[in-house]
This record gives structure tokens, C-alpha cells and sequence, in this order.
């Protein structure tokens, strides 16, 4: 008997931690917080909120529900699809520029935590450390979603994920590169990369790679799910029979003092005509936007029928409103 007990003790333990471990975190500050089945629920819900969009009835799951966004860089297609995607649902959204609220003026992060947690019922931050969003996650009782930060993008990431789902059918097992800069966009590609089974390639130039401790990450990820994870120096390499090619700016937000050295290093990584006829005769091309036609990508292509950059930023508003459903819908 004794041995009966603690064998269906182990089996209940082994049980919730399977069911913890597919629950979704607190907070959603980056890919890898979510759970892989988390990831499809996502995509799942996100392509019917899609579907109903302007076909149905709608209804506000999130009626008397308050949003508040926190911005410390500028915003067009994260703020504006937060906040329409939070009205949509019924909600409201409260934007709050960091410049003009007491944070400026020396009110410490965490006792404005604190406070806002009283007043909303989530809050979207767009910062440059992800120490500081991890700190506003402390700090608060209500979920906290990352609107960006230098090391990752978790938002974008998964409107990527559903655009080519839209166009490709899957994801699994098709191939991803990425050319350019090994920024905060390469880092949550690699990260749903691995956890979906998409093969990721990223081409940049030497000293540009991705966080090696991501990309580590990702391997051993991948390594569960099908994935594989290649870094490359050679933009055609990483082109090469892909699926989809995705690009970024060369120059982020913060980095306006790097022009010229940026724009020396990655001269031969332009998302070009040439560089297209290494991928897929039917490879997508993606870009987060905004964009530099004639720098990171040619207008010929970005305007040319592989691009799917439009549909992607309109998923932007999808994503974020399954997003907005299932940490705010609790």
C-alpha cells in the first residue's frame, strides 16, 4: 500500500508540473516565457479573431477592462494595434508617454508599479533594457507585456509566426533567414523558431551576430522540436532554399551614432533580387517595417508580389488581440 500511495502521489506531482509548465506566465516579456502548445493556441486564436473580424457580431470579452501603455520610444503599428485591438474587445487604453508622466521627474519605477496596478488591469511596455521590463514585472500584480525592448520582441515575433502560417500553410520544418543585424527581431525569431520546428538562418556580418546565449538556447530547443539554427556570415548561404526572408533596419532605435559604421558592415546584405533567387521560387518576404527602401531592401522587392509585409503588420493587431484575451482575460 505504502509504495501504491507514493506511486500515485509522484504520478499527481508529475501531473501539475506537466500542467504548470503549459500554463501561461504572469507576464509575457519574451518568447521564451511562452510554452510551445501556448504558441499555437495563440496562432489559433489569433486567425479567428482574424476570421470574425468585421464578418460578425461583435462582443466585448474585455468590457470594463483598462490597458495601459508605457512608451519610451516611439511607436506605430505596437501602440496603434494595442490600443485598437484593447477598443475592439471593449476595453479602453490609456497611453502614457514616459517623458510625461512622474517617472520623469525622479518617482521611482517601482513605487509607479505599484500605484498603476490599482488603477489598470495591464500594462504594455516599450523600453530599451529588459532589465527594466523585468523590474516592472516585478513590481506589479497585473500582467506586464513587452512592446519591445533591445533584446527581443515577443509581439512581432508571433504576428510573423501567423503570417506565414496564412501564406504557407505551417510552419514546421520550413525555412526562415533572416538578413541583417542580429537584434532584438532575430533574437524572438530564433526563440519561436526553435519552439515551432522552423528551421531558422541568419545571415549577418561578423560582430553583428545574435546573442549567443539565445542562440543556444534556441539549439537545444530546436533539437526537441525539429529546428535547426544556423548562423552564417554569408547572406546567400543563409538565403538559400528558404521559405520565407525576412529583414530589419540596420540601424535600431538608439543606434543613430552608429550610421556609418553600420552601413559600411552590412552594404552586402540587402534583401535584393539577387539575394532572392537564392530561396524558394515561392519565398514570402517579411519586414517588421519601418522600412529603408534602398538600404536593408530594395522597393523592388518590398513592393513586388513576394512581399507579405502589409498583411504582416495588419496581423500585428490579431495577435495582439489574442494576446490581450489571454492575460488579460483571466
Amino acid at each position: 500500500m505504502p509504495s501504491t500511495r507514493l506511486s500515485q502521489r509522484s504520478s499527481r506531482s508529475t501531473s501539475a508540473s506537466r500542467s504548470k509548465a503549459q500554463q501561461l506566465p504572469k507576464d509575457l516579456l519574451s518568447i521564451a516565457d511562452i510554452p510551445r502548445k501556448k504558441i499555437d493556441d495563440l496562432i489559433a486564436l489569433a486567425k479567428k479573431l482574424k476570421a470574425a473580424h468585421g464578418k460578425s457580431r461583435p462582443s466585448f470579452p474585455l468590457k470594463g477592462k483598462t490597458l495601459g501603455l508605457i512608451f519610451e520610444k516611439p511607436s506605430t503599428r505596437t501602440r496603434v494595434s494595442f490600443e485598437a485591438g484593447m477598443n475592439q474587445l471593449g476595453g479602453q487604453a490609456l497611453f502614457l508617454d514616459a517623458e510625461k508622466i512622474q517617472l520623469s521627474r525622479g518617482e521611482s519605477l517601482a513605487d509607479t508599479a505599484h500605484v498603476l496596478s490599482r488603477y489598470v488591469d495591464g500594462l504594455v511596455v516599450r523600453t530599451f533594457d529588459q532589465s527594466a521590463l523585468e523590474e516592472w514585472a516585478q513590481h506589479t500584480s497585473i500582467p506586464v507585456i513587452n512592446g519591445l525592448t533591445d533584446h527581443c520582441h515577443p509581439c512581432q515575433a508571433l504576428a510573423d509566426i501567423l503570417t506565414i502560417v496564412e501564406k504557407k500553410g505551417r510552419v514546421k520544418g520550413l525555412k526562415l533567414a533572416y538578413i541583417g543585424d542580429g537584434n532584438n527581431i532575430t533574437h524572438s525569431l530564433l526563440e519561436i523558431g526553435a519552439k515551432v520546428g522552423m528551421h531558422v538562418s541568419v545571415g549577418c556580418p561578423p560582430g553583428y551576430e545574435p546573442d549567443r546565449n539565445i542562440v543556444k538556447q534556441a539549439r537545444a530547443e530546436g533539437a526537441q522540436t525539429g529546428a535547426r539554427i544556423e548562423i552564417t556570415h554569408d547572406p546567400m548561404v543563409a538565403a538559400k532554399n528558404a521559405d520565407a526572408v525576412y529583414t530589419d533596419v540596420w540601424i535600431s532605435m538608439g543606434q543613430e551614432d552608429e550610421h556609418q559604421a553600420r552601413m559600411a558592415a552590412f552594404a552586402r546584405y540587402q534583401v535584393n533580387s539577387r539575394l532572392m533567387k537564392q530561396a524558394k521560387p515561392r519565398a514570402i518576404v517579411l519586414h517588421c517595417l519601418p522600412a529603408h527602401r534602398g538600404e536593408e531592401i530594395t522597393a523592388e522587392i518590398l513592393d513586388g508580389p513576394q512581399s507579405v509585409v502589409l498583411d504582416q503588420a495588419e496581423n500585428r493587431l490579431h495577435i495582439q488581440k489574442a494576446i490581450l484575451l489571454q492575460w488579460l482575460g483571466k
